[in-house]
C-alpha cells in the first residue's frame, strides 16, 4: 500500500508541477503578446503624432510668410489706397507743428 501510495503522490506532484509550468509559460506568453500589442500601438501613435507635428510645422512655416508678406510697407500701403481710400495728402494739407 505504501508503494501504491507513493505512485499517486508521485502522480499528483507531476500533475501540479505541470499545471504550474503550464500557467507560468501561459502567463508569461500572455504578457508577451500583451507587450508587442501594446509596443505596436504605440508605434502607430507616435507615427501619426509625428505627422500631425510635420502638418502643423508647415502651416506655422506658411503663416510666417503670411505674416513677412501683410506687414510689408508695400502691403500695408497697397491696402490703406484700395480699402480704405487713403492717400498721401497734398502739400497745403499737411501742417506743421512746433
Amino acid at each position: 500500500m505504501s508503494a501504491r501510495h507513493n505512485k499517486k503522490e508521485d502522480r499528483d506532484l507531476k500533475l501540479s508541477t505541470m499545471i504550474i509550468v503550464s500557467l507560468v509559460l501561459m502567463t508569461t506568453a500572455l504578457i508577451y503578446v500583451w507587450s508587442h500589442v501594446h509596443f505596436t500601438k504605440l508605434n502607430y501613435l507616435i507615427a501619426e503624432e509625428m505627422g500631425i507635428r510635420d502638418s502643423l510645422l508647415e502651416e506655422n512655416r506658411k503663416l510666417k510668410v503670411e505674416y513677412a508678406t501683410l506687414k510689408s510697407p508695400q502691403n500695408i500701403e497697397a491696402i490703406a489706397r484700395a480699402k480704405l481710400n487713403m492717400y498721401y495728402p497734398e502739400r497745403e494739407q499737411v501742417i506743421f507743428l512746433k
